[in-house]
């Protein structure tokens, strides 16, 4: 069972380098033990890529060491991302929890942790682990000072002990969505064209969600590039772990932390933003671990949630009450799971909240906030050459199918057969042959979000407002402050955008509960002008105690005529001290459009700097730059 790795062309010239190396089989080779009684465990992570690797059956995908890996080792085919984007999915993968429990669902942010809550790797430490990350760590929280022996640009197993086990991380950022659109935003500084790709941008495959222009195909050549070398650089910390006599000692895992950085695909929760490539190697010291999981690919469904679970099983530590998911390897390994959960919620400087569930096959979304479209603007993901043409050419009305459909508002469910339609494109939604599937992956969604204490039914200011000295995670199982199931029935009132639902709405106005009102407000925005029956209520709402309910008050007087006293209101959010509720404030102005552009002169006085939620005031800096153009003001 040897293992071949090489180094293809196509990737860097300092991997490259290296040469064609001929690894000998990672079983057997002598040289320095751990402890006898734990294994070594090595993550080589990777970021945004989807399950498009050679191994999977993508002809463009250059990937000769990890398709050489696959072969001799375990492929899930069904590992699953949190989300399609990295900091929620990695607050999963590093504590065991979801990050809707946790209060770490919003792409970045800085969640308090409980007392509760440790980092797995802490609780390796404590078992006598010398844990290391290289170098990434983005959990969407502080990392406590107990949880890495080091990590940093240097940390490597080898600062151990003699001896002392290992879990080591290393994180390759050559995949990142940056990286596909960097060279080109760098060339166009400089007044150069885009750089060349090694792969041949007329052979890429562009798939249907996408439209056929050549920044797409540029950027998909970029992207085959960019893992091709990944596969070279992942490699040499195998060579790494083979030279220094380790390998017949150590747990291999290799993975990719959410879905290909392109647009449309990471930052979604859609199939292929989540869907991950992951191969474990199992050296024949520790197959009695693997439990009888077989070499090749499984469809056995992974989910993040069950990495850190899987970790403390195979070393042997007792897995906490507190994590959330389930061994697939080790003494504690569970039954198989049949279901994947996760979702989506703010990212970067714009709101959305979606929650899927996926049973191997069949791929069901609920939209919350169906009003917005999924291709809300982003300031990161415009550096895109590919998104902002997209956006031109829906501008220019040239758009038609499916590329179409992501300008647009969302329907309140989605259900795709991910096995014929992997981009999902056909939305069986409303196909009553499936209503069976729909009715059943909609209770199973609902029933986890309950059991889960989903925050995501809060608006994110909320979350902090009903905390108080507690965190998050301590209120989202209290029924009080945290009523998931009576608030899935108003988001279900609010999301109908049916106007016969106007007085519901304004019952949920005078809710003695912020949330419930939040929802009744939120209805009436989608609602827009069909919502004029309800002036006086949402005048009174937009004079509530809670910041969240009056932006969003504001936001339906505008839709329905009242533009200067919602502009008003708005005004003073702006100001806010918290500066969450002055880019909930900021989102809103800008969804007016041209009818807020009298605010454009007061912009700057959302600019307050706030050191608990830096990344938001940092969106509140980047949106009070490219607002102005968007509400008409040169």
């Amino acid at each position: 069972m040897a293992l071949e790795l090489s180094f293809p062309r196509t990737a860097t010239p300092r991997i490259w380098s290296l040469g064609l190396v001929l690894l000998a089989t990672l079983l057997g080779t002598q040289g320095l033990r751990a402890a006898e009684t734990h294994p070594n465990i090595l993550w080589i992570t990777f970021e945004d890529t989807s399950n498009l690797m050679g191994a999977d059956g993508d002809p463009l995908a250059v990937t000769p060491n990890f398709d050489r890996f696959a072969k001799t080792n375990i492929r899930f085919s069904r590992a699953y991302a949190y989300t399609g984007v990295c900091a929620p999915s990695r607050s999963t993968l590093i504590t065991g929890v979801y990050p809707t429990h946790l209060g770490s669902h919003h792409m970045r942010s800085n969640v308090p942790l409980p007392a509760a809550v440790k980092l797995f790797p802490e609780y390796l430490r404590e078992a006598g682990y010398y844990a290391t990350n290289n170098v990434k760590e983005d959990y969407n929280f502080t990392t406590p000072k107990t949880a890495w022996d080091e990590s940093s640009t240097k940390a490597h197993w080898r600062g151990r002990k003699p001896g002392q086990p290992f879990f080591a991380v290393f994180n390759h950022m050559i995949t990142h969505q940056s990286q596909a659109f960097g060279r080109d935003e760098e060339a166009a500084a400089k007044g150069l064209p885009p750089p060349p790709t090694v792969h041949d941008q007329a052979k890429m495959v562009i798939p249907p969600i996408h439209p056929d222009i050549p920044e797409f195909r540029r950027e998909w050549a970029r992207y085959y590039d960019n893992i091709t070398t990944m596969d070279g650089q992942a490699a040499a910390i195998l060579k790494q772990l083979q030279d220094d006599g380790l390998a017949e000692d150590t747990i291999v895992f290799w993975f990719a932390d959410n879905g290909t950085g392109l647009p449309a695909i990471k930052g979604w929760a859609w199939h292929k933003g989540l869907n991950v490539p992951c191969l474990v190697h199992f050296p024949k010291k520790w197959e009695h671990l693997r439990n009888s999981i077989p070499n090749g690919t499984t469809d056995r469904m992974i989910s993040f949630i069950d990495f850190a679970p899987t970790v403390l099983s195979l070393a042997g530590i007792k897995i906490p009450p507190q994590m959330q998911g389930t061994a697939f390897f080790g003494p504690q390994a569970g039954a198989p799971r049949t279901l994947a959960f996760g979702g989506k919620e703010r990212h970067s400087e714009r709101y959305d909240m979606i929650r899927y569930v996926h049973d191997g096959k069949m791929h069901y979304l609920r939209n919350f906030l169906p009003h917005l479209p999924w291709g809300q603007y982003m300031s990161y993901n415009y550096q895109h050459a590919s998104l902002r043409r997209w956006q031109q050419l829906q501008d220019e009305g040239k758009l038609t199918g499916v590329p179409a459909r992501f300008f647009q508002t969302k329907p309140i469910e989605e259900l795709y057969d991910t096995s014929v339609d992997p981009w999902e494109v056909n939305n069986l939604a409303t196909d009553p042959r499936y209503a069976a599937d729909l009715k059943r992956l909609r209770g199973e969604l609902e029933s986890w979000m309950i059991s889960n204490g989903d925050l995501g039914l809060l608006p994110e200011f909320e979350i902090y407002r009903r905390a108080g000295s507690q965190t998050p995670y301590d209120i989202s199982q209290n029924p009080t402050k945290n009523p998931v199931r009576e608030l899935l029935a108003a988001a279900r009132v609010a999301n109908e955008r049916d106007p016969k639902r106007v007085p519901e709405l304004i019952k949920l106005l005078g809710h003695p509960d912020a949330a419930f009102r939040w929802w009744g407000a939120t209805g009436l925005v989608a609602l827009k002008e069909k919502a004029a029956s309800a002036a006086d209520a949402l005048a009174k709402a937009a004079k509530d105690d809670s910041p969240d309910v009056r932006i969003a008050a504001a936001e339906a007087l505008g839709h329905v005529g009242k533009v200067d006293p919602a502009l008003t209101i708005l005004e003073a959010e702006m100001q806010h001290p918290a500066a969450l509720i002055r880019l909930s404030a900021l989102n809103a102005i800008d969804r007016m459009g041209p009818k807020a552009k009298r605010l454009v002169p007061l912009l700057i006085k959302a600019k307050m700097p706030e050191a608990v939620q830096k990344d938001a005031e940092d969106y509140v800096e980047r949106m009070i730059e490219y607002m102005p153009a968007r509400l008409g003001v040169k």
